[in-house]
């Protein structure tokens, strides 16, 4: 065989691959790289006497008042690297290396004005909350520094006059799946009336928060399309609910659903629960288990629940099989049967008509609330005093009370003072 001779070297691994080395290597077993080419690597003791001869800066001693020395600014000294060599006389940062990175905006204090207006993203664009400077992406992700961003639906709020309303996304679910419309509209003799809708995506459909804001969408139209025709408030209230049913019917025929959809998943569905107040008369049209309560302003009058579950805890209830306590601690009791969409057995929409004889507010809402307060005594005591002057105020407090209880749901509540003030006339 016929044997080679190897020249030493005294690096221990590949400088390429970093694969330990073997002593006379001239190539690296593991990558090919050439050994020979690299100098060889000095030894720790080398470099420690390499070291020990730098002329280091010495420290300045403590005075005879025992006062410490002044302290040295960086560009006091001239200082070495650790070989002995001297240092760069500056480090720049304005004129960074070809293939180095770039920062993502100008900066506001040098750039000029043509480099800050190129830099400015088109109207309409999203910027991070995060760095300020890079747009947001369609999948609602930063294209600077990858920071998710808050969806819009996380959290809303809106107040109109009369009425309000709000909705989080609560402490548990990644998204929010509830949806709500308010607005006011003038009836035929001049008076307003008030509208609010919210409706709670069955999160084990399809598409659960698209149901929901399509739903609420289309009974908002059907509202402020029939009251102002002069049909009767409880009537207009069905046909809505009608037309909200068949919005998230559609929905399951649309690509994006067929995509999603299989054999073992729902359609697009929602419940639904809505509200129209006159100077007369408070109006209710609900399906599912989402609810309306009556709170007098003189908290000592009885509140009363609206209306009725369409649930498995309502029916044995109703059927006497089971008071209202054993059912709802039942672990079943939350099952609808009553909902909008493709796979409902049959809509059914419930509709009433109350005449109060004093004044107070309604308070329609999702089970995200109703959980922490089932009892209309208890929603009662959540609600505050002044809801009838400060609706958003209200709403706002009662979805901190579901989130203080834990936000297992996304929570909505809207807040409707009843009678309605003339000047509330108008719609929106």
């Amino acid at each position: 065989m016929m044997s080679q001779t190897h020249q030493p070297t005294a690096m221990s691994v590949c400088p390429s691959c970093e694969e330990p080395l073997d002593d006379g290597d001239r190539f690296c077993g593991a990558c090919g790289y050439d050994l020979s080419s690299e100098p060889a690597t000095a030894s720790p003791e080398a470099t420690a006497e390499q070291a020990a001869e730098v002329d280091w800066p010495d420290a300045p001693e403590l005075t005879g008042s025992g006062t410490p020395a002044p302290v040295h600014l960086a560009t006091d000294l001239a200082g070495t690297d650790s070989g002995g060599g001297e240092l760069p006389a500056a480090v720049r940062f304005d004129d960074p290396p070809d293939g180095d990175f770039e920062l993502a905006a100008p900066d506001p204090r040098t750039a000029s004005p043509e480099e800050l207006e190129a830099a400015t993203p088109a109207s309409g664009t999203k910027l991070c909350v995060a760095c300020r400077a890079g747009q947001v992406d369609a999948d609602g992700y930063c294209e600077n520094c990858g920071h998710a961003q808050p969806r819009e639906r996380d959290h809303m709020e809106q107040e109109l006059g009369a009425v309000a309303a709000v909705s989080d996304r609560g402490l548990r679910h990644h998204r929010n799946e509830d949806a709500f419309a308010i607005s006011s509209a003038a009836l035929p003799d001049g008076f307003p009336a008030v509208v609010a809708v919210v409706c709670d995506g069955v999160s084990s459909a399809t598409r659960p928060d698209d149901a929901s804001l399509a739903a609420t969408r289309a009974a908002n139209e059907a509202l402020h399309e029939s009251l102002p025709r002069g049909t009767h408030p409880q009537q207009a209230m069905h046909e809505a609910i009608v037309a909200a049913a068949e919005s998230v019917n559609a929905l399951a025929q649309e690509p994006e659903t067929a995509r999603e959809h299989q054999p073992h998943q729902n359609a697009p569905a929602c419940t639904f629960v809505g509200s129209v107040i006159t100077r007369e008369l408070l109006i209710v049209g609900w399906v599912g288990d989402s609810r309306a309560y009556w709170v007098p302003d003189d908290r000592t009058a009885p509140a009363a629940r609206l209306t009725e579950d369409d649930s498995w805890a309502a029916q044995m209830v109703a059927a006497g099989l089971m008071n209202e306590a054993e059912a709802y601690a039942d672990e079943r009791a939350h099952a609808i049967t009553g909902w909008l969409g493709a796979d409902a057995y049959e809509l059914e929409p419930h509709t009433a008509s109350f005449k109060p004889d004093r004044p107070g507010v309604v308070v329609v809402c999702t089970d995200g609330l109703w959980n922490y307060a089932e009892g209309a005594e208890e929603m009662a005591r959540i609600v505050p005093a002044d809801a009838a002057l400060r609706p958003l105020h209200s709403a706002q407090v009662l979805v901190g009370h579901a989130l203080d209880g834990g936000g297992h749901d996304n929570v909505t509540v809207a807040v409707l003072p009843f009678p309605v003030a003339q000047q509330g006339a108008g719609s929106a």
